[in-house]
Parts: structure tokens; sequence; C-alpha cells
């Protein structure tokens, strides 16, 4: 699969803002990434993950308007998008082109969403609810098949996934759509629009299967900066799963955020630890 940057719209397209081009400048500077089966889930699993950072982010910005956080959202798409182009320009075959068109199309929709989202909040300072709405009903529509792309992908003969890097995977991915749907149910601007799926797992379930598969991680055999990352995890987990399991309004969202993209981070640092091993 080749002609990426003609199937793949660059977020400069879409968010059209001067320091934009700071990150796209940082990601031409990275090295080419190895056309293999493992680092194909690789970048499907960024994706899945960059997006609900950059949706988290929005509904921070939503409520503050803090250029720190327009930096986020900017930044997690932008890396959805590099990942998207290796996916794309693969050679091997993974995903049919159909499939690819489609993944394609329903990220350049919630790219547009994106986009329309913001220029409100930068114009008006508050969100519109009704396009609120619209982007996280893409969101799920965009991250569901992005799933079942990421299962399909697992299933073919081109990939050999680890089972325990698939398990952190999963833990990661996880937890950044709870912090997602945290972030919009504590953002009495937004959480009305927040709706999700009507199939959505309940917040507190879905801390469960977080609590068991980094159980399951943690099972296997661990030692030096592999045992200390797995202890900074559990450690971090352990502070905010009640709040989790028994939403609060008056928790402090900011410090729920903080601590999962901690979780988040680490577990990144974990997958490429026992992918190293492997």
């Amino acid at each position: 699969m080749k002609e990426a940057p003609s199937r793949v719209r660059s977020l400069v397209t879409i968010l059209a803002m001067t320091f934009l081009f700071a990150f796209q400048a940082q990601a031409q500077q990275e090295p080419a990434r190895q056309d293999s089966g493992a680092n194909y889930l690789a970048e499907l699993h960024d994706f899945r993950l960059s997006n609900y950072q950059s949706l988290d982010a929005y509904y921070r910005f939503s409520a503050s308007t803090d250029p720190a956080a327009l930096n986020e959202i900017v930044a997690g798409v932008n890396d959805a998008n590099d990942s998207m182009e290796v996916i794309v320009s693969s050679e091997l075959a993974v995903l049919s082109p159909e499939q690819l068109d489609q993944l394609n199309a329903e990220f350049d929709s919630f790219k547009d969403l994106m986009k329309e989202n913001i220029t409100v909040v930068r114009n008006t300072g508050y969100p519109d609810l009704r396009l609120s709405a619209e982007l996280a009903e893409q969101a799920v529509v965009l991250n569901n098949l992005a799933s079942e792309l990421y299962q399909v992908a697992q299933e073919s003969g081109e990939t050999d996934p680890d089972e325990r890097v698939e398990t952190a995977r999963s833990a990661a991915v996880t937890i950044a759509r709870m912090m997602t749907k945290y972030s919009a149910r504590s953002n009495s601007s937004v959480s009305q629009a927040f709706q999700g799926s009507s199939s959505e797992v309940a917040l507190d379930e879905q801390a469960r299967q977080f609590d068991a598969m980094l159980n399951k991680v943690k099972a296997g055999s661990a030692e030096g900066e592999l045992k200390q990352l797995l202890d900074e995890i559990s450690s971090k987990w352990l502070f905010i799963k009640g709040s989790y399991i028994n939403f609060n309004e008056h928790n402090v969202s900011f410090v729920i955020g903080r601590y999962s993209q901690g979780i988040i981070e680490r577990l990144g640092r974990v997958i490429t630890l026992l992918e190293n091993q492997g």
C-alpha cells in the first residue's frame, strides 16, 4: 500500500494553527518505521490510544480554553495521523484496501469535527453542545472500528501477537477510554453531550476489567526496570481506582487525568520492555 500522503490528510489542513508546524517538523525528523507485523500492531495500537488522548484533551480545553490542552489535542491527532500514514503505506496484507479506506474516512470525519469544535471554543469561549455530541458519537464510531480492525490484524497471518504485550496494550486502551469518559462527565459544559454508545461498559466495570488486565501483566516475570514500572503503575492505580468505581463529580478530575496519563505512559514503557524481551 503506497501513496499515503494522498489518502491521509495531514492535521495541518485540519487545524490551521502556526504552532502546528513544530509538531510536523518533529515527525518528519523521526527515522522510518520498520514495516513488520509487530510494528503494524504497534501502530494500530498507538492510533487508538492517540485518538482517546486527543478527545480527553478536547474536553479539558472546552472547559478552560487552556493552550496546553490545545497543544495536547494537536499532538494527539498528529500522532494518530502519523500512525495512519505508516499503516496505509505498509506493504503487508494485514487489512484490506476497503478496510483501510473505511478507517481513514472515519478518522477524517473525526478530525473535521475536532476542528469545528475547537474553532467554536476558541471563538466563543465555550463548547457547542450539538457539535460536542457529534464529536463524541464519531469518536465511538472511529474507536469501535479501530478496535475491530485491531482484532482482524491480530488474527492475520502477518502478525505474531504476544499475549502479555497484548494484555498491556488492552489495559492502556481501557484506561485511556476511562480517562476520556471521566473527563467528559466531570465537565458540566459537555457532560450532556457525551453519551457514548448504548453498549458501552460502565466506568466501574471498565475499572474492574483494567484491574484484571493489570494483574495479568504483573503475573509474568518482572525484574529491574520492568518491575519498577509495574510497581509504579500499581501505586497510581490504587490511588485513583476508587474514583473510577464510584464516580463523584466533586473529585478532582485533573488529578484523575494526571495519574491516568502516568499509567498510560508507563504501560507504554512496559510494552517496549516486553517486546525487547521477546
